[in-house]
């Protein structure tokens, strides 16, 4: 298997079956040699010395509680190396990877493909962020809405129903059709602010909760670093936890961390972000109070100044210090109602 260049951390804690480090490297090897299991299941296997003695360092780390920071180079076959120490190990293992396309493909591609070649009964689960599951509460209530900012949009969402009413799962990745840049997905799915909980009236089919509740029962959960750290700063707050608590913890592609870190331990604001509380403002002004010109105005007026502040950057992906706002005439006063 051959992987980019990059780094993983493993913080290992359980028990080896067989009790100590020469059980496991011996289990290692053998799952890792010309005639073992691998080699019989994966039509591409090579014979790498240097991915056994990365997966005995792995299974080295587990067994003594430590953490190891690995590197390796392209063809090493570095999640297939992290992969089998997991498995051998048994015990509540949490795999993040560094983007939400490499964690779809280790759950459905990868981890399943050395589970079934070791022979092991682990059962595994794939937990993501709430956006990227269809909320059937605001789905329904945008579809109803009879509002939508165009045609598109209307269309868009009638195809997201349409996949949430025969999908087992409601993640958006399933659905490729939508792209990821559609409004449709904003309207379709919940945020930690607008979430309703226990009190949302379709709270028993929720998508986010019931993919909770498999990462609980699972013995192997893959998640990616952002919902990694969405949960260590909810734990941080004295908040309800979002992942499981588990024996060992892999970080793959770990020089990703530091990027995902600042997003979640330092404080910012997107214009979507903006954007999306104009919507939903507006939405509200009109049903609850439709006579009030005052607070829609201030509205339009904030949602002008994010659309500005965008056509005045020229990149889309890019970060300005709040100290650099000054620069953009009107943006930061057009938001003073929002404190």
């Amino acid at each position: 298997m051959t992987v980019e260049r990059g780094t993983a951390a493993v913080d290992g804690g359980g028990t080896p079956p067989g009790g100590g480090a020469p059980y496991v490297d011996q289990t290692v090897a053998a799952v890792f040699a010309p005639s073992g299991p691998l080699a019989s299941a994966l039509a591409s296997y090579r014979h790498r010395p240097q991915q056994i003695e990365l997966a005995s360092s792995i299974a080295q780390a587990v067994r003594d509680r430590s953490v190891l920071i690995a590197e390796a180079g392209t063809g090493t076959g570095k999640t297939v190396a992290y992969l089998v120490p997991a498995l051998l190990y048994g015990g509540k293992v949490l795999i993040s990877t560094g983007t939400k396309t490499l964690q779809d493909q280790l759950f459905h591609r990868d981890l399943p493909t050395v589970r079934d070649a070791l022979g092991l009964p682990a059962q595994i689960a794939l937990l993501k962020g709430r956006a990227n599951y269809v909320c059937g509460y605001h789905l329904e209530r945008h579809v109803h809405d009879g509002r939508l900012q165009s045609r598109d949009v209307a269309s868009h969402l009638q195809s997201i129903a349409r996949f949430a009413a025969r999908s087992a799962t409601g993640d958006r990745a399933e659905l490729p059709d939508i792209p990821e840049t559609s409004p449709a997905w904003a309207l379709a799915t919940s945020t930690r602010e607008n979430c309703l909980g226990q009190e949302c009236p379709t709270f028993k089919q929720c998508y986010v909760m019931k993919a909770r509740r498999e990462a609980l029962m699972a013995d192997i959960v893959v998640v990616n670093h952002h919902l990694f750290f969405a949960d260590a700063m909810l734990r941080d707050e004295g908040m309800a936890e979002l992942l499981p608590s588990c024996d060992t913890v892999i970080l793959d592609e770990a020089h990703q961390l530091p990027e995902a870190a600042t997003q979640f331990f330092g404080e910012s604001v997107s214009t979507g972000q903006v954007l999306d509380l104009c919507r939903d403002a507006l939405v509200e002004a009109r049903v609850s109070a439709p006579e009030e010109r005052t607070l829609t105005d201030r509205v339009r007026s904030a949602d002008k100044a994010a659309r500005d502040l965008r056509l005045a950057i020229p990149l889309k992906e890019t970060r300005i210090a709040e100290q650099g706002l000054d620069r953009f005439e009107g943006f930061k006063d057009a938001l003073n109602f929002l404190g």
